[in-house]
Protein backbone atom coordinates (compact mmCIF):
# COMPACT_ATOMS: atom_id res chain seq x y z
CA UNK A 1 0.00 0.00 0.00
CA UNK A 2 1.04 3.43 -0.85
CA UNK A 3 1.48 5.53 2.34
CA UNK A 4 0.79 8.56 0.46
CA UNK A 5 -3.21 7.41 0.35
CA UNK A 6 -2.81 7.32 3.82
CA UNK A 7 -1.41 10.47 4.68
CA UNK A 8 -3.81 12.25 1.78
CA UNK A 9 -6.99 11.00 3.75
CA UNK A 10 -5.76 11.80 7.28
CA UNK A 11 -4.50 15.04 5.94
CA UNK A 12 -7.85 16.02 3.68
CA UNK A 13 -10.12 15.02 6.09
CA UNK A 14 -8.69 17.20 8.80
CA UNK A 15 -8.06 19.99 6.83
CA UNK A 16 -11.58 20.30 5.46
CA UNK A 17 -13.49 20.00 9.05
CA UNK A 18 -10.94 22.16 10.44
CA UNK A 19 -12.04 24.87 7.98
CA UNK A 20 -16.02 23.46 8.16
CA UNK A 21 -16.16 23.84 11.97
CA UNK A 22 -14.91 27.10 12.05
CA UNK A 23 -17.13 28.45 9.77
CA UNK A 24 -19.69 27.30 12.03
CA UNK A 25 -17.65 28.25 15.42
CA UNK A 26 -16.55 31.52 14.75
CA UNK A 27 -20.10 32.97 14.50
CA UNK A 28 -21.52 31.05 17.44
CA UNK A 29 -18.51 32.14 19.70
CA UNK A 30 -19.35 35.57 18.50
CA UNK A 31 -23.18 35.46 19.25
CA UNK A 32 -22.07 33.59 22.95
CA UNK A 33 -19.35 36.49 23.70
CA UNK A 34 -16.78 33.86 24.08
CA UNK A 35 -14.12 36.17 23.31
CA UNK A 36 -10.48 36.81 24.22
CA UNK A 37 -9.13 39.02 27.53
CA UNK A 38 -6.30 40.74 26.73
CA UNK A 39 -3.28 41.35 29.65
CA UNK A 40 -3.07 44.48 31.15
CA UNK A 41 0.88 44.36 31.31
CA UNK A 42 0.86 43.45 27.75
CA UNK A 43 1.09 45.17 24.46
CA UNK A 44 -1.34 48.21 24.20
CA UNK A 45 -1.87 47.63 20.72
CA UNK A 46 -2.89 44.19 21.17
CA UNK A 47 -6.15 45.73 22.92
CA UNK A 48 -7.56 45.85 19.94
CA UNK A 49 -7.64 42.35 19.64
CA UNK A 50 -9.83 41.61 23.24
CA UNK A 51 -13.28 40.21 22.34
CA UNK A 52 -12.01 37.79 19.35
CA UNK A 53 -13.34 34.71 19.71
CA UNK A 54 -11.07 32.56 21.28
CA UNK A 55 -10.94 28.26 21.98
CA UNK A 56 -10.46 27.68 18.14
CA UNK A 57 -8.76 24.71 18.73
CA UNK A 58 -11.54 22.66 19.43
CA UNK A 59 -12.07 23.33 15.55
CA UNK A 60 -8.89 20.74 14.28
CA UNK A 61 -9.37 18.48 17.62
CA UNK A 62 -12.56 17.77 16.70
CA UNK A 63 -11.61 17.38 13.00
CA UNK A 64 -8.45 15.41 14.14
CA UNK A 65 -10.13 12.59 16.05
CA UNK A 66 -12.34 12.63 13.31
CA UNK A 67 -9.48 11.89 10.99
CA UNK A 68 -8.06 9.74 12.59
CA UNK A 69 -10.83 7.55 13.66
CA UNK A 70 -11.50 7.29 9.41
CA UNK A 71 -8.12 6.68 8.49
CA UNK A 72 -8.00 3.77 10.67
CA UNK A 73 -11.21 2.43 9.48
CA UNK A 74 -10.80 2.45 6.08
CA UNK A 75 -6.50 1.50 6.27
CA UNK A 76 -7.03 -0.78 9.03
CA UNK A 77 -5.34 -3.90 7.20
CA UNK A 78 -2.46 -2.12 6.75
CA UNK A 79 -1.59 -0.93 10.33
CA UNK A 80 0.04 -2.79 12.72
CA UNK A 81 -0.83 -3.19 16.14
CA UNK A 82 2.20 -0.87 17.70
CA UNK A 83 1.17 2.17 15.33
CA UNK A 84 -2.39 1.50 16.68
CA UNK A 85 -1.00 1.52 20.29
CA UNK A 86 1.04 4.53 19.84
CA UNK A 87 -1.60 6.50 18.13
CA UNK A 88 -3.73 5.97 21.14
CA UNK A 89 -1.87 6.73 23.72
CA UNK A 90 -0.04 10.11 21.60
CA UNK A 91 -3.85 11.06 20.85
CA UNK A 92 -5.27 10.57 24.20
CA UNK A 93 -2.22 12.39 25.48
CA UNK A 94 -3.14 15.44 23.07
CA UNK A 95 -6.87 15.37 23.82
CA UNK A 96 -5.89 15.32 27.97
CA UNK A 97 -3.84 18.29 27.35
CA UNK A 98 -6.30 19.76 25.21
CA UNK A 99 -8.87 19.36 28.50
CA UNK A 100 -7.17 21.44 30.54
CA UNK A 101 -6.41 23.98 28.46
CA UNK A 102 -10.26 24.36 27.37
CA UNK A 103 -10.44 23.85 31.47
CA UNK A 104 -8.57 27.28 31.67
CA UNK A 105 -10.16 29.00 28.97
CA UNK A 106 -13.37 28.81 30.40
CA UNK A 107 -12.14 29.67 33.37
CA UNK A 108 -10.79 33.09 31.92
CA UNK A 109 -14.41 33.49 30.13
CA UNK A 110 -15.81 33.32 33.61
CA UNK A 111 -13.82 35.57 35.49
CA UNK A 112 -13.88 37.87 32.32
CA UNK A 113 -9.91 38.45 32.37
CA UNK A 114 -7.00 36.52 30.63
CA UNK A 115 -6.22 34.47 34.05
CA UNK A 116 -7.77 31.10 34.51
CA UNK A 117 -6.44 28.38 36.22
CA UNK A 118 -3.32 28.92 38.62
CA UNK A 119 -0.18 28.35 37.33
CA UNK A 120 0.63 25.82 39.69
CA UNK A 121 -2.72 24.01 39.39
CA UNK A 122 -2.08 24.15 35.54
CA UNK A 123 1.46 22.21 36.08
CA UNK A 124 -0.14 19.82 38.47
CA UNK A 125 -2.95 18.84 36.05
CA UNK A 126 -0.22 18.19 33.38
CA UNK A 127 1.95 16.26 35.49
CA UNK A 128 -0.50 14.01 36.19
CA UNK A 129 -1.33 14.02 32.19
CA UNK A 130 2.66 13.47 31.45
CA UNK A 131 2.99 10.93 34.01
CA UNK A 132 -0.20 8.84 32.91
CA UNK A 133 1.22 9.06 29.02
CA UNK A 134 4.79 7.79 30.21
CA UNK A 135 2.98 4.72 32.15
CA UNK A 136 0.59 4.12 29.69
CA UNK A 137 2.87 3.94 26.99
CA UNK A 138 5.26 1.57 28.40
CA UNK A 139 2.59 -1.01 29.52
CA UNK A 140 1.15 -0.95 26.28
CA UNK A 141 4.59 -0.20 23.84
CA UNK A 142 7.46 -0.12 25.44
CA UNK A 143 9.88 2.43 26.49
CA UNK A 144 13.33 1.96 25.48
CA UNK A 145 15.20 4.00 28.50
CA UNK A 146 18.21 4.43 26.31
CA UNK A 147 19.17 7.83 25.19
CA UNK A 148 19.87 8.73 21.88
CA UNK A 149 22.58 11.56 21.56
CA UNK A 150 21.81 13.58 17.81
CA UNK A 151 24.89 14.15 15.71
CA UNK A 152 26.80 11.82 17.84
CA UNK A 153 25.10 8.51 17.02
CA UNK A 154 25.58 7.16 20.75
CA UNK A 155 23.27 5.50 23.02
CA UNK A 156 23.61 6.35 27.16
CA UNK A 157 21.96 3.85 29.54
CA UNK A 158 19.64 6.35 31.74
CA UNK A 159 17.48 4.03 33.40
CA UNK A 160 15.03 5.36 35.83
CA UNK A 161 16.15 8.86 35.06
CA UNK A 162 14.95 8.48 31.46
CA UNK A 163 11.74 8.78 32.87
CA UNK A 164 12.45 11.93 34.57
CA UNK A 165 14.31 13.37 31.39
CA UNK A 166 11.23 12.81 29.04
CA UNK A 167 8.49 14.12 31.80
CA UNK A 168 10.47 17.82 31.78
CA UNK A 169 10.01 17.32 28.09
CA UNK A 170 6.57 16.38 28.11
CA UNK A 171 5.76 19.36 30.15
CA UNK A 172 7.78 21.62 28.80
CA UNK A 173 7.17 21.79 25.73
CA UNK A 174 3.59 21.86 25.84
CA UNK A 175 3.69 24.66 27.74
CA UNK A 176 6.59 25.76 25.31
CA UNK A 177 4.20 26.07 22.30
CA UNK A 178 1.43 27.53 24.62
CA UNK A 179 3.73 30.35 25.26
CA UNK A 180 4.25 30.97 21.84
CA UNK A 181 0.78 31.40 21.27
CA UNK A 182 0.61 34.91 21.72
CA UNK A 183 0.33 36.96 18.13
CA UNK A 184 -1.67 36.07 15.44
CA UNK A 185 -0.53 33.14 13.53
CA UNK A 186 2.29 32.68 15.11
CA UNK A 187 2.09 29.23 16.74
CA UNK A 188 0.37 27.42 14.09
CA UNK A 189 2.72 28.59 11.56
CA UNK A 190 5.56 27.70 13.73
CA UNK A 191 3.57 24.11 14.42
CA UNK A 192 3.35 23.95 10.70
CA UNK A 193 6.83 23.51 9.70
CA UNK A 194 7.07 20.68 12.22
CA UNK A 195 3.88 18.81 10.57
CA UNK A 196 5.89 19.06 6.99
CA UNK A 197 9.17 18.08 9.29
CA UNK A 198 7.24 14.64 10.30
CA UNK A 199 5.83 14.40 7.29
CA UNK A 200 9.00 14.82 5.53
CA UNK A 201 10.68 12.43 8.12
CA UNK A 202 7.53 9.53 7.43
CA UNK A 203 7.57 9.26 3.86
CA UNK A 204 11.91 9.27 4.04
CA UNK A 205 12.91 7.71 7.02
CA UNK A 206 10.45 5.32 8.93
CA UNK A 207 8.03 3.15 7.47
CA UNK A 208 5.86 3.30 10.44
CA UNK A 209 2.22 4.53 9.85
CA UNK A 210 2.28 6.54 12.92
CA UNK A 211 3.92 9.19 11.66
CA UNK A 212 2.28 9.65 8.61
CA UNK A 213 -1.04 10.28 10.51
CA UNK A 214 0.86 12.60 12.99
CA UNK A 215 2.09 14.61 10.33
CA UNK A 216 -1.02 14.90 8.22
CA UNK A 217 -3.23 15.57 11.22
CA UNK A 218 -0.64 18.16 12.42
CA UNK A 219 -0.22 19.67 8.92
CA UNK A 220 -4.15 19.52 8.15
CA UNK A 221 -4.79 21.34 11.66
CA UNK A 222 -2.15 24.22 11.45
CA UNK A 223 -3.63 25.30 7.54
CA UNK A 224 -7.15 24.88 8.23
CA UNK A 225 -6.52 27.03 11.17
CA UNK A 226 -4.35 29.27 9.95
CA UNK A 227 -7.23 30.22 6.94
CA UNK A 228 -8.65 32.36 9.81
CA UNK A 229 -6.00 32.73 12.30
CA UNK A 230 -3.40 34.46 10.26
CA UNK A 231 -3.17 38.68 11.06
CA UNK A 232 -5.96 40.35 11.63
CA UNK A 233 -6.58 37.24 13.26
CA UNK A 234 -10.34 36.03 13.28
CA UNK A 235 -10.28 33.09 16.31
CA UNK A 236 -7.55 32.26 18.89
CA UNK A 237 -6.90 28.85 19.50
CA UNK A 238 -6.96 29.23 22.96
CA UNK A 239 -4.73 27.06 25.52
CA UNK A 240 -7.39 24.43 24.06
CA UNK A 241 -5.69 24.47 21.26
CA UNK A 242 -1.99 25.25 21.78
CA UNK A 243 -1.83 22.54 24.68
CA UNK A 244 -3.04 19.75 21.93
CA UNK A 245 -0.56 21.15 19.23
CA UNK A 246 2.45 21.23 21.91
CA UNK A 247 1.44 17.38 22.97
CA UNK A 248 1.47 16.45 19.58
CA UNK A 249 4.66 18.44 18.92
CA UNK A 250 6.64 16.56 21.79
CA UNK A 251 4.96 13.54 21.74
CA UNK A 252 6.48 12.54 17.83
CA UNK A 253 10.04 12.61 19.93
CA UNK A 254 9.76 9.50 21.33
CA UNK A 255 7.68 7.74 17.66
CA UNK A 256 11.35 8.14 16.78
CA UNK A 257 12.55 7.29 20.06
CA UNK A 258 14.63 10.62 19.77
CA UNK A 259 13.66 12.73 22.26
CA UNK A 260 15.75 15.72 22.61
CA UNK A 261 15.61 16.08 18.08
CA UNK A 262 12.25 17.99 20.23
CA UNK A 263 14.68 20.63 21.03
CA UNK A 264 16.32 21.40 17.64
CA UNK A 265 12.86 20.92 15.44
CA UNK A 266 10.63 22.77 18.07
CA UNK A 267 13.87 25.32 18.32
CA UNK A 268 11.48 28.45 18.37
CA UNK A 269 9.08 27.10 21.25
CA UNK A 270 11.95 26.23 23.25
CA UNK A 271 13.75 30.07 22.75
CA UNK A 272 10.58 31.21 23.45
CA UNK A 273 9.71 29.48 26.86
CA UNK A 274 13.86 29.96 27.70
CA UNK A 275 13.05 33.92 27.03
CA UNK A 276 10.41 33.62 29.51
CA UNK A 277 12.64 31.88 32.46
CA UNK A 278 15.32 34.12 32.03
CA UNK A 279 13.43 37.08 31.79
CA UNK A 280 11.49 36.40 35.41
CA UNK A 281 14.66 35.11 36.74
CA UNK A 282 16.63 38.17 36.17
CA UNK A 283 13.99 40.28 37.29
CA UNK A 284 13.87 39.06 40.43
CA UNK A 285 17.98 38.32 40.59
CA UNK A 286 18.60 42.01 39.69
CA UNK A 287 15.70 43.50 41.84
CA UNK A 288 13.64 44.89 38.65
CA UNK A 289 16.14 44.97 36.14
CA UNK A 290 14.97 42.72 32.41
CA UNK A 291 16.99 40.83 29.65
CA UNK A 292 14.07 41.46 26.95
CA UNK A 293 11.88 44.80 26.81
CA UNK A 294 8.84 42.38 26.83
CA UNK A 295 9.27 38.23 27.36
CA UNK A 296 8.16 35.84 25.63
CA UNK A 297 10.71 37.06 22.98
CA UNK A 298 8.34 37.97 20.40
CA UNK A 299 6.69 40.08 22.40
CA UNK A 300 10.76 41.75 22.57
CA UNK A 301 10.72 41.73 18.79
CA UNK A 302 6.90 43.33 18.97
CA UNK A 303 8.60 46.04 21.26
CA UNK A 304 11.78 46.76 19.21
CA UNK A 305 9.38 48.03 16.18
CA UNK A 306 8.48 44.80 13.33
CA UNK A 307 5.18 44.16 12.96
CA UNK A 308 3.07 41.28 14.00
CA UNK A 309 3.64 39.80 10.12
CA UNK A 310 7.07 40.41 10.35
CA UNK A 311 7.93 38.38 13.23
CA UNK A 312 5.76 35.32 12.20
CA UNK A 313 6.97 34.80 9.06
CA UNK A 314 10.72 35.19 10.72
CA UNK A 315 10.08 32.67 13.41
CA UNK A 316 8.54 30.52 11.34
CA UNK A 317 11.60 30.68 8.78
CA UNK A 318 14.20 29.97 11.40
CA UNK A 319 12.29 27.04 12.90
CA UNK A 320 11.91 25.85 9.28
CA UNK A 321 15.39 25.78 9.44
CA UNK A 322 15.88 24.26 12.71
CA UNK A 323 13.33 21.21 11.30
CA UNK A 324 16.35 20.80 8.43
CA UNK A 325 18.89 20.56 11.31
CA UNK A 326 17.11 17.95 13.24
CA UNK A 327 16.69 16.19 10.29
CA UNK A 328 20.08 15.64 9.90
CA UNK A 329 19.77 14.35 13.33
CA UNK A 330 17.32 12.06 13.26
CA UNK A 331 20.09 8.76 13.21
CA UNK A 332 19.10 5.14 12.08
CA UNK A 333 15.25 4.72 12.69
Amino acid sequence: MNKLYVFLTCFLITITLTIVILIKLIPYLKSKKIGQKILEIGPRWHKNKEGTPTMGGLSFIIASVLALVITIITFYKHFVIKDLVLLINIFCFAILNALIGLIDDIAKMRKAKNEGLTPKMKFLYQSIVAILFLSSLNFTYGINTSLYIPFFNVNIELGILYYALAYLLLCGVVNSVNLTDGLDGLASSVSLTVGLFIAFVSFTATDSLTATVIGAVLLGSTIGFLTFNLYPARIFMGDTGSLFLGAIVVAFSFVINNPLLVLIYGFVFIIEALSDILQVGYFKLSHGKRIFKMAPLHHHFEKSGLSEIKIVVLFTLVNAFFCVIAYLGLGNL
